[in-house]
């Protein structure tokens, strides 16, 4: 009742309407995107069976044995974690980080219970995928950068945001993108400008969304030929 009383005043003052369904918010901490919409997003909790390598939702029950979605076969990173499915209420609020910097409490908690979830080798270091510096002059911010500290903070290691870059300007992915169309835009976009910082370290990288997993599967090739042992993905959200 305590958490309820604040968030029932706030509403009458400033309500604020899920951009999911237009009803109402009731809680601050579900940032924008109501109660019901999100009993309605499908957030990973163990039930279900996922991509081994690349964290595809495959089916809705536990599978007897690991399962493969074979479209991963060729990335370069190792595994890949993600909260939940990016719909409903989960998409409203990454949409909601690219316009401004803060992650509600449900979130928080999320990319705790997701981090919670990864292999018993624990990284070295936390990198968010980077935004190239016309981008970011045009963000303000780096929304990976915003999730990595959270992880950064819950897991007890550092936050390095100068070795890995963005060196070229690639145009955004566009829903209508096939999986050729995403390798090309991230080909050789980024680069390791301290290689001895990932020399024989185990990685964490980090992003709001995995969709094809090309900018990932960029991003830990060229960590790996800089020497990196391992390279884990760990995002927010993953496409269906």
């Amino acid at each position: 009742m305590l958490r309820r009383l604040p968030d029932s005043i706030l509403s009458i003052i400033y309500p604020q309407e899920c951009r999911v369904c237009g009803g109402e918010v009731e809680f601050s901490e579900d940032g924008v995107a109501c109660s019901g919409c999100w009993n309605e997003t499908n957030v990973f909790d163990g039930n279900e069976t996922l991509c081994t390598k690349c964290g595809a939702f495959l089916f809705g029950t536990i599978s007897s044995g690991e399962a493969c979605c074979r479209k991963c076969d060729e990335h370069s990173y190792d595994r890949a974690y993600a909260a939940g499915l990016y719909e409903k209420a989960l998409a409203a609020v990454i949409l909601e980080l690219k316009k401004t910097p803060h992650l509600p409490g449900r979130i928080k908690k999320m990319i705790v219970g997701a981090t919670d979830r990864l292999p018993d080798r624990s990284p070295d270091v936390v990198i968010p995928i980077p935004l190239s510096a016309r981008r970011l002059r045009e963000r303000g911010f780096n929304q990976a950068a915003i999730i990595s500290k959270v992880v950064a903070k819950h897991l007890y290691v550092s936050l390095d945001e100068s070795t890995l870059i963005r060196k070229v300007h690639t145009p955004m992915h566009r829903a209508g993108m096939d999986r050729k169309a995403r390798a090309m835009t991230v080909a050789n976009a980024f680069q390791v400008v301290r290689p001895k910082f990932v020399d024989g370290r185990n990685i964490l990288l980090v992003d709001d969304i995995l969709t094809s997993g090309e900018t990932a599967s960029n991003c830990a090739k060229i960590l790996k030929k800089s020497g990196a042992a391992t390279v884990n993905v760990l995002t927010i959200a993953r496409t269906a």
